[in-house]
């Protein structure tokens, strides 16, 4: 049987911090759906309400910035037709059923700070799933549904757990590059604060994704194909 992977990604919204047009980061969700693909998988990219998505332009390799200008993965997706019209149209979690799934992918980018930390519906979602056995990845920002994502007993999907997250040390490069705050909250910060969790990172921006049970976390944009691989790893091809 094919396995099925569900990539969920940011809807556009307005940063209330920066005011930038902010959705998903190109490579977190490009990286991983190739790893994906390659491994034969079936993947759908869907967001929380549906439509077409709209990536934080930074993560552009041909933004004027020439922040992402390497990363010639999502280059070539983004120039495909038939590859960009999958972040078109995308129908929102509303339609779909966790069960038609082997694994939950959200994927990162400065929008999931702002459409999906306080998001009880794709929380649910997301719960229902991990509590059903599925494997549920998150990365970069994506993780910060961690934060708030109860079980059903009302304790924490991260309770007991070990997980990783954009960290403070890149949040700080970022905002120093940007010259101004960027994001509302830091995760690492709002990880310390919880009991019984145990948020760990690597390296400033190196690849890095880890497992523990069926959670699967990846550090930053750098990590999906990483974590990618951990979700094949724990479903086999």
């Amino acid at each position: 049987m094919t396995k099925r992977v569900l990539m969920i990604a940011s809807n556009a919204t307005t940063s209330p911090v920066t005011g930038w047009s902010i959705g998903f980061w190109w490579s977190e969700l490009t990286h991983p759906w190739l790893v994906f693909t390659d491994a034969g998988y079936d993947v759908e990219v869907a967001s929380s309400e549906g439509g077409d998505l709209v990536a934080d332009a930074y993560s552009d390799p041909e933004d004027a910035s020439g922040y992402a200008a390497a990363d010639i993965i999502s280059l070539g997706f983004k120039s495909s037709s038939k590859h960009r019209a999958l972040t078109t149209g995308t129908r929102p979690i509303r339609d779909l059923d966790w069960r038609d799934y082997d694994a939950l992918m959200i994927v990162g980018g400065q929008g999931p700070m702002i459409t999906m930390v306080d998001n009880e519906p794709l929380h649910r979602f997301i719960v229902d799933a991990y509590e059903a056995g599925k494997t549920v990845c998150a990365i970069c920002h994506g993780t910060c549904v961690l934060l708030k994502a109860r079980c059903s007993d009302g304790s924490l999907m991260i309770t007991g757990k070990t997980w990783t997250g954009f960290a403070n040390s890149e949040e700080r490069f970022a905002e120093a590059a940007a010259g101004m705050r960027i994001q509302p909250f830091w995760i690492e910060d709002e990880a310390a604060k919880i009991d019984d969790t145990n948020f760990i990172v690597a390296q400033q921006f190196a690849s890095f994704a880890i497992r523990d049970g069926n959670l699967i976390t990846g550090q930053q944009q750098n990590s999906g194909a990483a974590a990618a691989k951990l979700v094949i790893e724990t479903l086999g091809r």
